[in-house]
């Protein structure tokens, strides 16, 4: 995959997490700068989400860890664990808000 079609891709997660967290009435801060999207919640808590272009992955740090996420087969999936980025993320929102999103 070229840097090209991966910064497409990327940008295309960023996107979808935007529009769902926005369409969910959440009380979630989310912002973006650059290759970075922020998630804030009420107790001061985030997740943040960065795209790791040398690697062509998606990076997510939370309390709970660190996951690593490349595009295979048409989604993205960890190579540590074989968790899929959306349900993830899924997670740790919920985790951190109470809130069950779908991206």
């Amino acid at each position: 995959m070229t840097e090209s079609e991966f910064n497409e891709l990327a940008d295309a997660v960023f996107d979808r997490i935007e529009q769902a967290i926005d369409a969910s009435g959440a009380d979630i801060e989310c912002s973006r700068n650059g290759p970075v999207l922020e998630l804030e919640f009420a107790d001061g808590s985030q997740i943040i989400i960065n795209r790791h272009t040398p690697n062509r992955e998606i990076w997510i740090a939370a309390k709970s860890g660190g996951f690593h996420y490349a595009f295979q087969d048409g989604q993205w999936v960890s190579g540590r664990d074989g968790s899929e980025l959306f349900g993830r993320l899924g997670e740790l929102v919920r985790l951190g808000s109470g809130s069950t999103l779908r991206f």
